[in-house]
């Protein structure tokens, strides 16, 4: 009979040592789980850097998409998230809100055009002037009946009055101005004029000449352009949409800063 601890007989003492040795592995501590914990971390930290990123880039609109899709990865994770849409909805409502194409100006355009109808309150009145706010800005616009006889360029008698009017205005608050000159669509050719381009550029240039020669413009703050039929602001299919685009535009522009010379150097 074999005593304590010696191997039985027709048993190779080989496999009874692995065996043991099995056994030690197995009841040997872990020392690598911690690596499990880890790397839930750095997933976690991970999720809310790029929440933090999405969130500082996306619209107001995508807010609540993004954060229900936070969520449910927080879920998918078998963390809870309470909270998350809210907070992220109530941070986007305090954010102000941008207006898109909106460029503030550095006068009041309210005053201006306030001033503006006090000065041209008569052509107003008859619709031969329109002061209008529009995307581009303040625009002044001369209706032709009340400027030019059909197809010329020449002003009528009066139209240097209200022009010089309207400079003094514009003076004062020392801006610049885009004179625009715009016809309807039908066909021109007369022995003055082969287009209607060539027509409305030509009246643009009657207002600037009024402007610098009689009202005392600044010439630097002027410039003109002729588009013809093609900016209308109207049906031409129609007798009284061919009568509004037939005009010419003092759009007032931002004026340009003064370069400092000593910062350009």
């Amino acid at each position: 009979m074999s005593g304590k601890g010696t191997v039985p007989e027709g048993v190779p003492r080989r496999r009874t040592r692995l065996r043991r040795a099995d056994r030690r592995a197995e009841d040997a501590p872990a020392h690598d789980r911690w690596l499990l914990s880890y790397a839930d971390f750095v997933t976690l930290l991970l999720a809310v850097f790029l929440s933090l990123f999405a969130y500082s880039r996306v619209q107001k609109q995508g807010i609540h998409a993004m954060s229900s899709g936070i969520r449910a990865g927080f879920e998918g994770l078998g963390i809870g998230a309470p909270g998350v849409q809210g907070n992220f909805a109530d941070a986007a409502a305090a954010q102000p809100k941008p207006k898109v194409g909106a460029k503030p100006l550095p006068f009041d355009t309210a005053e201006l055009k306030t001033q503006l109808e006090g000065v041209l309150g008569d052509a107003i009145d008859k619709h031969e002037i329109v002061v209008q706010q529009t995307s581009e800005g303040l625009i002044i616009s001369l209706r032709d009946f009340g400027f030019f006889n059909s197809g010329e360029a020449e002003l009528l008698p009066g139209a240097a009055e209200q022009l010089r009017r309207t400079s003094q205005v514009l003076i004062q608050h020392k801006l610049e101005v885009r004179v625009e000159g715009h016809s309807d669509d039908q066909p021109i050719h007369t022995s003055q004029f082969q287009s209607n381009w060539e027509l409305s550029t030509a009246r643009a240039m009657s207002v600037l000449r009024v402007l610098i020669d009689r009202a005392g413009f600044p010439p630097e703050k002027i410039s003109i352009a002729g588009y013809g039929p093609y900016r209308p602001v109207a049906d031409d299919a129609t007798p009284e949409g061919r009568r509004m685009n037939r005009r010419v535009d003092l759009v007032i522009i931002e004026p340009k800063r003064p370069v400092d010379t000593a910062t350009a150097q």
